[in-house]
């Protein structure tokens, strides 16, 4: 099995780097000993998690993995501990190039995207790959089934991968700062041919997203905020805002196996999952709001929550300026 070193966290651009240095004067998330609550990865090998999904057999386990050129690795970290009890690794597929999604299907399988195109356009098609959730957790080699995947509309940088609890079609969201798309996979996936995925809804700038067990809502986060969006018949539908913690490289986002809570996650060393809890396992219009329950500030929402306290307070005023100096940043960098 491959030796880790422990590593830095790989070029980052300047508004994750503005928010890796403002995340670190916050405070850290510390479990408190129950499953399915705010906790630390502790594990020094994962310093890029880019996306999370929760163990289908093992309460309180959650599946991630590190990003780009970290090879065929999955991790199941125990949310009692924040401690890794598990690693996976994928044989009888390519080398992984930029994995940033995970998601569970309603096979048990655990789907695993290696979407990730920071150049927008450089590959000329992505990956998925497939295994089994395993019975046990200890240390253990797989062999994983790979799908080739091409967009309908041409190449696309994604790092969200998820798959509908009830049909099992595969779904991603590109990311893109003026607003992606989602796009819906075939049926099946197979393998030995390409497997085409169509544009089917717009959505903002995403990084991570998940459905809920019961199939009818999808969350999407990105660096600012997140939503969930009704789901019916393969389609968005009315949207909501979540109150999403302030986190130094808000990176991913799951369900609790019970669909009562979200789980965001963030990249970088030691890095916090805090819960989010959704009252009645599932939001309903214009009644029930999310709240986090760990010591993450809620991000910038863009609107006002009902109560006239939605998106005030120093982690909207923080991250409003740093998006207008992110954005200034590029402006200039495109005059120049």
């Amino acid at each position: 099995m491959r030796s880790y070193p422990i590593r830095p966290a790989g070029p980052v651009a300047p508004l994750a780097a503005l928010l890796l240095l403002l995340g670190a004067a916050s405070p850290a998330v510390a479990a408190d000993g129950g499953p399915d609550r705010d906790f630390t990865i502790e594990d020094p090998r994962i310093t890029e998690s880019s996306g999370l999904a929760a163990s289908r057999l093992h309460p309180g386990i959650y599946w991630t993995h590190n990003d780009s050129d970290d090879g065929p690795y999955v991790f199941a970290v125990d949310s009692r501990t924040g401690k890794t009890v598990a690693t996976i690794t994928m044989r009888g597929i390519g080398e992984p190039r930029d994995v940033e999604g995970i998601s569970i299907g309603p096979d048990g399988d655990i789907y695993v995207g290696d979407i990730g195109d920071n150049l927008d356009g450089t590959w000329s098609h992505v990956w998925i790959y497939r295994f089994p959730e395993p019975k046990a957790l200890r240390d253990a080699t797989v062999t994983a089934t790979q799908y080739d995947v091409q967009y309908a509309d041409g190449p696309r940088n994604a790092e969200s991968l998820m798959v509908h609890p009830k049909t099992g079609r595969v779904y991603i969201a590109s990311k893109n700062e003026g607003g992606g798309g989602l796009y819906a996979g075939p049926d099946k996936l197979t393998t030995g041919s390409m497997n085409v995925f169509r544009r089917v809804g717009e959505v903002p700038w995403v990084t991570d997203g998940a459905f809920s067990p019961d199939g009818r809502s999808l969350a999407l986060r990105s660096y600012f905020s997140a939503r969930v969006y009704d789901f019916e018949n393969g389609r968005l539908g009315e949207s909501r805002a979540v109150a999403a913690p302030f986190q130094r490289q808000a990176e991913s986002v799951t369900y609790t196996a019970d669909g009562s809570a979200l789980m965001f996650g963030s990249e970088g060393a030691r890095s916090g999952v805090v819960r989010v809890e959704v009252e009645g396992g599932r939001q309903e219009k214009g009644e029930q709001k999310e709240k986090p329950s760990g010591s993450g500030s809620p991000a910038a929402q863009g609107e006002d929550d009902g109560d006239g306290k939605g998106s005030v307070g120093l982690g909207a005023v923080i991250i409003i300026g740093v998006g207008a100096l992110w954005f200034a940043l590029r402006r200039r960098r495109g005059e120049g």
